[in-house]
């Protein structure tokens, strides 16, 4: 597979396959999904399911946007991973008899490590809502 070039915002040109230092490949990684970042983010926490090869890990989200969430995982998930989970809507705040639970399916647009804990922001490619 060809090494794929990118040019940093900061100008850097970097390849896919290039041992990059840490705040270029971030900074690579921003400049590849522009656009996802540029809705409003609400900080809301709610449950999250995610399905890993290994099972499935619980996690809460940090913050929802328009334009998908940011979760906290338990194992790397490297940008551009497809990636499954299910947010959990609470009963009394959607003002239902029972919880309502949206099924999504999205992709990896940004992974990070902060303070020794791992996130990712993701993009919903497709969801639908399901009552259980």
């Amino acid at each position: 597979m060809p090494a794929i070039a990118a040019e940093t915002q900061a100008g850097v040109s970097l390849s896919q396959n290039s041992a990059a230092p840490e705040g270029a490949r971030k900074r690579m990684d921003r400049f590849r999904y522009p656009d996802m970042q540029s809705a409003a983010r609400f900080p809301i926490k709610l449950p999250v399911s995610v399905k890993l090869k290994s099972g499935e890990s619980a996690t809460e989200t940090q913050n929802i946007s328009a334009n998908g969430v940011l979760f906290q995982v338990s194992s790397e998930m490297p940008v551009g991973s497809v990636v499954e989970f299910t947010i959990s809507l609470p009963a009394e705040v959607v003002g239902s008899e029972a919880d309502v639970h949206i099924d999504c399916r999205g992709r990896v647009v940004r992974s990070f490590e902060e303070d020794g804990r791992r996130g990712v922001g993701v993009v919903i490619d497709e969801y639908h809502f399901e009552r259980r």
